[in-house]
């Protein structure tokens, strides 16, 4: 059985930016440690190394990509526990994230938003962000890693949906 897709697209004056939302019985430290810790980033995402700032360029390693993927990415904001903004570019194209934490009542919410460019495909990115995420949940419950090919290209036909008529 395939996991559910639960991220929506929503217009912006720049274009469109995908939404994500995960969360976690835990306090909202705990949550960005997960987000910004090397050591925690590389059991679900990318490992880094870098100097982690406002301005300054990281460069990860995508752990569980095929081969030895790595992307640079410049550190945008990074307001913590609450808000990092990246942005990537590369031969592909670029990438601008922002992620978000709130907590209430004992729960914190990461709100994951990818300013999707004129050209993107959200059946391409949006599968990717559901595994990641869902990688992030395990990684912080020790319950079992999804696999991707449950999410791609399962997820493809809801992603492009969400842009029809946009």
């Amino acid at each position: 059985m395939s996991p559910t897709p639960r991220g929506w697209i929503e217009p912006t004056a720049r274009g469109r930016d995908l939404t994500l939302t995960r969360t976690f019985s835990a306090p909202i430290e705990d949550v960005w440690a997960s987000i910004t810790e090397p050591e925690r980033t590389a059991q679900w995402f990318a490992s880094w190394t870098g100097d982690a700032r406002p301005g300054a360029v990281i460069r990860c390693r995508l752990v569980f990509e095929e081969g030895d993927a790595e992307t640079e990415a410049t550190i945008d904001a990074c307001e913590p526990p609450r808000h990092l903004a990246v942005s990537t570019s590369d031969e592909s194209g670029g990438w601008h994230l922002e992620a978000r934490l709130d907590h209430e009542d004992g729960a914190t919410t990461l709100t994951l938003v990818h300013h999707l460019d004129a050209d993107a495909d959200p059946g391409m990115i949006g599968p990717g962000w559901e595994y990641y995420l869902d990688m992030l949940v395990a990684s912080r419950t020790g319950g079992p890693r999804p696999s991707f090919d449950d999410y791609f290209p399962a997820q493809m036909g809801y992603y492009r949906s969400l842009s029809q008529g946009r």
